[in-house]
């Protein structure tokens, strides 16, 4: 697949989507909006990241013969682990609290899949008696549903260590099967979990009640948990503390960056100090396991020493097939790994911060003395060869199923707002999106959210009149506003609301005029309704 042709095609397609619920019908206003969708005011460009590689530390085998897990756990588990996948083994092994901060695709949920499996296994040769020993809380249903399937990967429906998802999407049948045969693992989400706290039901009480004494508490995505929603899931952790476990609950979190400027010691003090809170008890900064990065390239190389061969590379052109080999030595795959990829951080490589491509397309041809549209092209190439696996870009077709260095593009896209426009004459006047009072740059010229009709692209203002001694004043109002409720049947009234009356202004271009002459059958017909004697008027309201 090609990411960028992908993103390019599901802009266009997104861009004719949302300006096809809308005809505008007035030039000046057409063109003011026409220019915030070309300018890319809704999907700015893409950022640019690349996925390091992470240290590579020992294999579940390898500790398993060094009896830091059971054999049955390496069985489970036959990988090769990252360096920070066997820090928060050995921490869960100790029995202690802890917090990992990694980035995506640096296999996270098995920093407690394995040690949970493990001590559950050991747990059960000890006592067999069916309990929930683990519960592991996600902030999406989505998140349980694929971690479910990453299990059964690995366990199995009938291993040693089994595990249910209670998340809501279950049938009484399910359910009832959990409340029967207690999983030593269950995946839920944190309102469920609230749920099965306070319900009284005879199938919710018995599930939770089964979760008596469990050992590990887990909540993955841990950066999601603020504000309110924070506040919520910490006094949650706190009754399920007390309720299931007062003397001794473990505490395992995994999260993206959570902090950011400052040493690498502040930063971690930052989240264990977040942590603590959340979990109610004391993990200290030690206990934080960041990533540790690793060259995928030739570590002796680095995008300055290969500054003087980039130019050279990309005039040869990218290579169709190139093996990890090829690609470890390449001057462009240096230069992308160690300008886009990582960066020093004191003595210990960091990812480097997300660019946009045509920054980085920048970079690269002031480095290599090319053209940008040339540099970009070589770029691109390099980024879509390098993100396929070795056995797909070889040329005898061997290697492995891992990419040399994966990269994402993070593409944001809003949704288009409210067009604010003044009640200038037709033809001059500015558009704005961002809901203001007044103009920028004219604080006596008030805005009006504007709105179209759907058959012609009429535009017209939902606004409120206001009259006093000085005057009538003509203020914006939302168009979702409506005055008191009003007596149809009443002709005294005189359709005001608290001394305003509520209506549309429709500006009328003179040198465009509207087939409108104000009769009742010339409004919408939801507007319209029938006297007691037949005649058709408008809604007083």
């Amino acid at each position: 697949m090609d990411v960028f042709s992908l993103r390019n095609q599901l802009i266009a397609d997104y861009s004719q989507f949302a300006r096809s619920f809308t005809s505008i019908r007035a030039e000046d206003i057409r063109s003011g909006v026409h220019a915030a969708y070309a300018d890319g005011r809704y999907w700015p460009e893409p950022l640019i990241q690349i996925n390091p590689c992470y240290r590579q530390g020992r294999s579940t085998r390898q500790l398993a013969a060094a009896n830091e897990l059971l054999t049955a756990t390496a069985k489970l588990f036959p990988i090769d682990l990252y360096t920070h996948q066997e820090q928060a083994i050995a921490f869960s092994a100790r029995g202690e609290s802890y917090v990992v901060t990694t980035g995506t695709g640096s296999g996270k949920s098995l920093c407690f899949f394995i040690p949970i499996v493990d001590a559950v296994l050991r747990a059960k040769a000890q006592d067999s008696t069916p309990k929930t020993r683990a519960i592991v809380i996600y902030p999406m249903n989505a998140l349980a549903n694929s971690q479910r399937e990453e299990l059964i990967k690995f366990i199995g429906n009938d291993g040693p260590v089994t595990f249910a998802r209670y998340t809501g999407q279950e049938n009484k049948e399910e359910r009832d099967r959990i409340r029967d045969n207690p999983p030593d693992i269950l995946l839920t989400n944190f309102m469920m979990l609230e749920m099965l706290m306070i319900r009284q039901n005879e199938t919710d009480s018995r599930v939770i009640t089964n979760c008596t004494g469990v050992q590990f508490l887990v909540l993955d995505e841990l950066h999601t948990y603020r504000g309110r929603q924070g506040a919520d899931v910490a006094m949650l952790v706190r009754r399920v503390r007390e309720r299931l476990a007062p003397d001794r609950l473990q505490c395992i979190g995994t999260s993206a960056t959570m902090a950011s400027g400052g040493s690498q010691e502040e930063r971690n003090k930052k989240v264990a100090d977040v942590a603590s809170t959340l979990f109610a008890t004391r993990i200290p900064p030690f206990n934080i396991i960041t990533e540790d990065l690793e060259r995928a390239t030739d570590p002796s190389a680095t995008a300055d020493t290969a500054r003087s061969q980039l130019g050279a590379a990309i005039d040869a052109g990218i290579p169709t097939h190139a093996d990890n080999e090829t690609l470890r030595h390449h001057p462009l795959s240096i230069w992308v790994e160690t300008r886009l990829g990582i960066t020093r951080d004191g003595g210990k490589w960091r990812r480097a911060d997300s660019t946009t491509l045509s920054e980085a397309a920048r970079q690269l041809a002031r480095e290599s003395e090319r053209d940008e549209a040339k540099a970009g092209e070589a770029l691109r190439a390099m980024l879509l060869l390098a993100a396929k696996p070795e056995c797909e870009r070889s040329a005898d077709g061997r290697g492995s199923d891992k990419a040399f260095f994966a990269f994402r593009l993070h593409q944001f896209i809003s949704g288009a707002g409210v067009v604010f426009t003044t009640l200038d004459t037709p033809g001059t006047r500015p558009v704005e999106l961002e809901g203001q009072q007044f103009l920028p740059d004219d604080s006596q010229k008030r805005l009006y959210s504007t709105y179209f009709c759907r058959d012609c692209g009429q535009e017209y203002h939902p606004v409120r009149i206001n009259r006093n001694d000085a005057g009538m004043t003509v203020l914006s109002r939302d168009i979702d506003d409506i005055p008191r409720m009003l007596d149809n049947d009443n002709d005294t009234d005189d359709g005001e609301s608290d001394g305003e009356q509520f209506g549309f202004l429709l500006p009328i271009d003179p040198r465009n005029p509207l087939e409108f002459s104000g009769q009742v059958e010339d409004y919408p017909e939801a507007w319209i309704e029938v006297t007691r004697q037949g005649e058709a008027r408008l809604k007083r309201a």
